[in-house]
């Protein structure tokens, strides 16, 4: 992806007010969220990694983002809190994502952000327990699967 002038002129130096206020906006309760206002804080060498996917450069990573707003009906996130640095930031979140035909599925978790020495974020990093958050919305299911991760891991 080509940098564009506009990124940089156009954005404010990252901090923990400004972070959550940029994340706040992203999702929503009306439908499909829009990530084109933090598009600008991103680095164009950006490695985005979680527990299923790692993809590396802007264009790949704006592609996902919008893979998984076509995915869902609606995306939602809590965010419970934002602290950082200024290099690095970790945002404590609760996303539900509605897909069609399913129960709404909240998921709990936590992302790291890296800046560039030019502000960018240049890494992000999504923890969270995908299979556990969805299993505990199985009612006959999930009993069985938290007895399961507590014989075999502790």
């Amino acid at each position: 992806m080509l940098d564009h002038p506009e990124d940089s002129a156009a954005r404010a130096p990252l901090d923990a007010r400004l972070v959550r206020e940029l994340w706040s906006r992203t999702y929503n309760t009306q439908g499909k969220p829009d990530w084109s206002h933090i598009y600008p804080y991103y680095h164009p060498d950006i490695v985005f990694q979680d527990t299923i996917q790692r993809v590396e450069g802007k264009d790949d990573f704006i592609a996902l983002c919008e893979r998984l707003t076509d995915r869902c009906q609606e995306l939602r996130m809590e965010l419970h809190k934002v602290c950082g640095d200024g290099g690095s930031f970790f945002i404590q979140w609760t996303m539900t994502m509605i897909f069609k035909k399913s129960p709404p599925t909240p998921l709990k978790g936590c992302t790291a952000l890296t800046l560039h020495p030019d502000g960018r974020i240049v890494s992000q990093r999504d923890y969270y327990d995908l299979w556990g958050d969805i299993f505990d919305n199985i009612p006959w299911f999930h009993k069985k699967y938290r007895a399961f991760m507590r014989r075999v891991f502790g």
